[in-house]
């Protein structure tokens, strides 16, 4: 095949340097890059699952995906069937303007655990909100723990996090959620962007728990001490089922002095409330794996059973 000519080549509207050094110092871009360039981009995902109680196991019976969401193969670790699911999602952060949405359902008897193999990021974004949006529907009698791996919001990161969770009358939702802010190990601090979160349990259609936190960066919250207290590091776990009266006093036993200053747990009439506010994301999930163990026996009857990931 004939190469072309240079006078060829600009008359077709590209860019040819006739030699090396040309190339080096080339800033000319071709119209359909530049035009790409010039606006951002979103990048959509949605992945649906559906669970269901058969031969004495809980099975992944349906799924739905769209964009760069996916799950690797069920795991069934433990005696009664639990099911246990790795939620992927290959490019590993969220960049402006991206959305991801994901809905789980559990029919009646089904028992899932759902988790992540590695944090969630939302990346600067210096056009449009990122967000993640999680739907979680639970019929009567089954059990869904949703235990992600944390999320990490940079600097100048404009994330939006959304959780709702139906529950019928006799179902339980176990579900955590662990935030850093920044990257301290790198020293940098949340000073721009904006982290905005809604979680919302109902049961029956009634709210038994609801949560919303709007952060600016740069926040006179981020250092004030009823807030987060210059902690870059905060997580939640909700544990909405059947335990006993004194499930909060058990879980403060078992936490001991390994919680002074950084944890803390509160009962109410329909749910189990764990706090954590620290340096570091892995001793609160240490603490919240230790708060799980012993909810899970009381409402359960059975030992917390850590996915394999975790230990990768």
């Amino acid at each position: 095949m004939r190469r072309l000519t240079p006078a060829e080549a600009r008359s077709m509207n590209a860019v040819v340097p006739t030699r090396s050094s040309e190339l080096a110092h080339s800033t000319v871009a071709s119209p359909a890059r530049a035009q790409y360039a010039a606006q951002p981009s979103a990048w959509p995902a949605e992945l649906e699952l559906w669970f269901a109680l058969n031969a004495g196991k809980t099975r992944l019976v349906r799924r739905r995906h769209f964009g760069p969401l996916v799950v690797q193969r069920p795991f069934h670790p433990e005696k009664d069937g639990t099911c246990h699911v790795y939620l992927l999602h290959p490019p590993g952060g969220v960049a402006g303007g991206d959305r991801l949405d994901l809905r789980f359902h559990l029919d009646a008897g089904a028992r899932a655990l759902l988790t992540t193999p590695g944090a969630t990021k939302f990346y600067r974004s210096e056009h449009s909100a990122s967000m993640q949006s999680v739907g979680v529907a639970i019929g009567a009698g089954a059990v869904c723990e949703y235990l992600p791996q944390e999320t990490i919001v940079f600097d100048g990161a404009d994330a939006r996090i959304e959780t709702k969770v139906s529950l019928a009358t006799d179902a339980t939702y176990v579900g955590w959620d662990f935030l850093c802010l920044g990257r301290p190990a790198a020293g940098e601090r949340f000073e721009t962007g904006r982290l905005s979160q809604r979680i919302e349990i109902v049961r029956d259609g009634r709210p038994i728990w609801f949560e919303r936190l709007e952060l600016q960066g740069g926040s006179p919250l981020l250092e004030a001490a009823f807030s987060l207290a210059r902690q870059p590091s905060w997580g939640t776990m909700v544990y909405a089922g059947t335990v006993a009266e004194n499930a909060a006093e058990q879980v403060r036993a078992a936490i001991g002095a390994a919680g002074d200053g950084v944890f803390c747990v509160s009962q109410l009439e329909e749910a189990v409330v764990c706090r954590y506010l620290g340096p570091r994301v892995a001793e609160g999930k240490a603490l919240f794996v230790r708060a799980w163990n012993v909810l899970r026996s009381l409402g359960q009857g059975k030992m917390a059973e850590a996915p394999r990931i975790w230990a990768t």
